[in-house]
């Protein structure tokens, strides 16, 4: 079909919307149907509102699990309505190089009018990291590794009190159980042992949250802006090791740059403080250790850790090829963490990187990332993931 007889055939509603993607895009699908299998079903050329399932097979390498083999799946939910927010529920289980066993339920779930949001992050681990110790100055060449199995449930139900601000209640649970710690070179590291060494933590609470949002999709914004604040308290009286108190303040937004382009600047601050109390070691903020296991790119999961956590990232997102199959990134990072046991911030910790774009259902705008970043102190890696990192 002809781009010009494809556009035409639009509805007016569909061509507004965020997420509609002009017909002469095309994903990995559109490639394969017209170069692999020729003769078989050709996916439609017109992008459409509905259930968007991609879901693959996967050989992944991280830096903190090595080689691993598991299955990458987005499920995304899009309307024709421009108004509605787009649902995604993500699940990336893995089994790695280390023998890690992870696996991760994430979802972001939008009623009809966008009234309620449901937001779940489940997940278990079977896990061993390595642990470079507290504060911005923690030595890469530590030797330390800690073992243990692990258990995450945010549960958080938000209802629209005014268009796009949401307020909303949960509860947080975080279990680590068979805590191990192999230190073999304490002279450099022993903070974890110094600060709370115990083989099991329990972290359980309500959580009080306050959402604004213009950013229709989670995938591949391309405009619009996303704030939210949570305050977290832990309690003994819900089965906590200890009484402790957070808050998270994640903020976000995406500027077409030039105006009027496909180019996009997307800018991303998390701030991430422990207000009172003995947080457990593996419960404070830590590089990597977000809902989507994404900030701090050019750095290993939990390669720096404190009691206070102050993140920027921006990066410029561009299309490489008019059809939106592929598309580059430049992005640069700096975090600073609370040094303990003074609480002061010591240290800024850069990162950057280059990243290539391929588009993977044109449908929900779903990109895979292959990035490759550069940080201090010699850390560089190649980071991989389904939809954009921020």
């Amino acid at each position: 079909m002809a781009q010009t007889d494809s556009v035409a055939e639009v509805s007016p509603v569909i061509r507004q919307a965020e997420n509609y993607v002009p017909d002469s895009l095309a994903d990995i699908w559109d490639v394969y149907y017209r170069f692999v299998n020729k003769k078989g079903h050709r996916p439609t050329e017109r992008v459409q509102a509905g259930f968007h399932p991609s879901v693959f097979p996967e050989l992944a390498y991280a830096l903190q699990t090595g080689f691993a083999v598991g299955l990458n799946a987005n499920v995304s939910f899009t309307s024709p309505d421009p108004a509605q927010n787009i649902s995604v529920i993500i699940t990336t289980p893995q089994y790695t190089q280390y023998h890690q066993v992870i696996i991760p339920v994430v979802a972001n779930l939008w009623t009809k009018g966008n009234r309620y949001n449901i937001l779940t992050d489940w997940r278990y681990y079977n896990y061993s990291a390595d642990n470079f110790g507290l504060g911005g100055y923690s030595p890469a060449q530590a030797d330390d590794r800690l073992s243990y199995a692990y258990l995450r449930l945010y549960q958080t139900v938000m209802r629209q009190v005014i268009p796009n601000l949401s307020v909303g209640l949960g509860y947080a649970l975080d279990y680590h159980w068979r805590i191990r710690d192999e230190n073999n070179t304490p002279q450099l590291n022993d903070d974890f042992a110094h600060y709370n060494a115990t083989t099991q933590t329990v972290s359980s609470g309500p959580t009080f949250s306050v959402q604004y949002t213009t950013r229709r999709n989670p995938n591949n914004p391309q405009k619009g802006f996303f704030g939210s604040i949570t305050v977290r308290p832990s309690l003994r009286a819900l089965g906590s090791s200890q009484n402790w108190q957070s808050v998270l303040a994640d903020f976000r937004t995406y500027i077409p740059f030039p105006r009027n382009s496909r180019n996009i600047l997307a800018f991303w601050n998390m701030n991430w403080l422990s207000l009172g109390g003995q947080v457990p070691y593996l419960d404070l903020p830590s590089t990597g250790w977000d809902t989507h296991s994404n900030m701090g790119r050019g750095y290993t999961q939990g390669r720096f850790r404190g009691r206070n956590l102050i993140y920027l990232e921006t990066e410029y997102r561009v299309p490489l090829l008019n059809n939106g199959l592929l598309g580059g990134v430049v992005f640069a990072n700096v975090q600073a963490l609370s040094d303990w046991p003074t609480n002061t911030f010591d240290r800024l910790l850069p990162a950057g990187g280059l990243g290539l774009r391929i588009k993977v259902n044109k449908h929900s705008n779903l990109n895979f990332a292959f990035d490759y970043a550069v940080g201090i102190d010699g850390s560089r890696g190649v980071f991989l993931n389904l939809g954009e990192v921020f």
